[in-house]
Order: C-alpha cells, then sequence, then structure tokens
C-alpha cells in the first residue's frame, strides 16, 4: 500500500495550495480518507475527511470554510485545497486511509486509519 502526497510548499498569507494524494495498493473505493497535520510541538490534528463514495465530508474546525476536501475515484487520488492560508496552517501535511466502516463513515481519530503517506510540507509565510 503506497500513498503519496504533493503539492507542498511556500505560500504567503492569503495564498492557497492543492495538495493531492495518490493512493495504491488498496481497493480504493472501500477506503475513506483523511488529511491530517502536525507542526513541530504540537499534536498530530484532524484537518479533513471524505467518506468512501465522496457523499459526505467533515472538516476540522481550524480550517472549516477555508479548506475543501475531495477525491477522483478514476484517478485513486484524494485532494485538499487550501485558501485563505495563514501561519497558523504551516505544518507537515498527511493523507491516511482508513476502512469504511457502515456505523462511522468518517472519524477524525488518527488511530482510526490504517495507511499513511510521509507527508508534505506545507509553510505560510507572513
Amino acid at each position: 500500500v503506497q500513498l503519496g502526497e504533493s503539492g507542498g510548499g511556500l505560500v504567503q498569507a492569503g495564498g492557497s495550495l492543492r495538495l493531492s494524494c495518490a493512493v495504491s495498493g488498496l481497493a480504493f473505493n472501500r477506503y475513506q480518507m483523511g488529511w491530517f497535520r502536525r507542526s513541530p510541538g504540537k499534536e498530530r490534528e484532524f484537518v479533513a475527511g471524505i467518506n468512501w463514495n465522496g457523499g459526505r465530508t467533515l472538516d476540522g474546525d481550524s480550517v472549516k470554510g477555508r479548506f475543501t476536501i475531495s477525491r477522483d475515484a478514476a484517478k485513486n487520488t484524494i485532494y485538499l485545497q487550501m485558501n485563505n492560508l495563514k501561519p497558523e496552517d504551516t505544518a507537515v501535511y498527511y493523507c491516511a486511509a482508513r476502512l469504511h466502516s457502515a456505523y462511522l463513515d468518517i472519524v477524525s481519530e488518527s488511530d482510526q486509519y490504517q495507511h499513511w503517506g510521509q507527508g508534505t510540507q506545507v509553510t505560510v509565510s507572513s
């Protein structure tokens, strides 16, 4: 199983970036997907999640109204569109996969995810 993030970089406050996560080695349509981030000295934080078919999403409180998660089943890829970026969004961003559950179709707890990418750095300058 491989999850490969891309699209990170340096951007000024107020700018935008789009992260991608290409997934291979698993049945993509059986997995709920999520984005997490970790800043130095902080706990890993849930950013956004999307259910197995893209019909429902869940956003973390700190990114509501600014970030949008989506998925493309034809490309086995998920995306995170990040707008109006702030310096506090600076972090390493990780994508993660969790086997779909009919009882909880999106979860924010990182320990519920079975597969993780290596991360991509996002730096927002003020």
